[in-house]
Parts: structure tokens; sequence; C-alpha cells
């Protein structure tokens, strides 16, 4: 069973870890942005036709273990997005019927989108508020990634980590 969380006390021996960020891109606020964190998680973008089958995404999920593909046109232009949720509600819809379906019936067409330079914070935000979990990263109608909640949580709590461990050695140093 995990122990408990105990705050840091002045007798608490420094330990030395390693840390994914500098001094610079946790302290700014300002820099917390959807491109800082692009940057280092990567763009890759995993995107299914309008016309797919449900059968072809849900293969496409499990083999890249993703939660939701984004669907564009031949030019790569946005068109919605296809989620694990959206496939389970269908499911529960039409029993035995589903698969053959295509991704375009099943998609949601409403997309809320970032941009590069917007704030993780705003985006997390806007993520917590609208109930959803994947966000496209749109750079003047092109996409040039995709976030998570849990990217940008796990960005949020690596820069509390670091804020906490600079409180830390403030008090014993």
């Amino acid at each position: 069973m995990p122990s408990s969380y105990q705050a840091p006390s002045r007798g608490d021996q420094v330990k030395k870890t390693s840390h994914s960020q500098s001094t610079e891109s946790n302290l700014s606020r300002d820099s917390a942005t959807v491109q800082k964190l692009i940057a280092r998680k990567g763009g890759e973008i995993f995107t299914i036709a309008p016309d797919d089958t449900l059968n072809t995404a849900v293969n496409l999920l499990r083999s890249k273990r993703i939660g939701a593909l984004l669907v564009t046109d031949a030019e790569r232009h946005l068109c919605g997005i296809l989620s694990e949720r959206d496939i389970v509600r269908k499911l529960a819809e039409t029993p035995g019927q589903t698969l053959p379906q295509s991704v375009a019936d099943n998609m949601t067409t409403k997309v809320e989108t970032c941009a590069p330079s917007d704030l993780l914070v705003s985006v997390l935000r806007r993520m917590n508020e609208g109930r959803f979990r994947h966000m496209p990263v749109v750079d003047d109608g092109r996409l040039c990634g995709m976030l998570t909640i849990g990217d940008v949580v796990n960005y949020r709590l690596n820069e509390l980590e670091y804020e906490a461990l600079q409180m830390k050695q403030m008090i014993v140093g």
C-alpha cells in the first residue's frame, strides 16, 4: 500500500534527481505553452479518413495504443475527431452492427483546437470544462500535433515537482 505524502522538513536529505525541464521553463509561466510541450512530446499525428470504417479505426487505435484519431480529408484538413468514447457509445446503441459503420457517421465534428502559442493552463481549463481528453494543435490551418489531458497534467506535475524541490533547497540551504 502506498505511503501517505509527507511535506518536506528541514532535516530531510536532499536527493539528487534528474529533471526534464530547466529552471527557466518551470518558473516562467509564459513559457508553459503548447509549443513547448509539443517540442518535447513530438508532433506525431494519427489520422483516419472519414470514409474508413470503425473497424479500421479500432484496429488503428489498438495498434498505436492511443485513445483518439484525427479525421482528415485527402488534403489533411481536420474534419473531426474519433475517440474510444465515440466508439463505445455506438457499440451500446447498435450492438453487433457497429464496426462496419463509417467514421464520418460517428466522429465528433465540432472539434476544439489549440494553437502552439496557447498557454497550457488555458488548454487544461478548456479540456476540463468541455469534458474531453484530446485536443488537436493547429498552426495556420495546418495540423501540427495532438495533446491529451494526460500530457498537460504531466507537464504541470513536473513544474510543481521542480518548484517544490527549489523551495526545499532554499529551506535546507
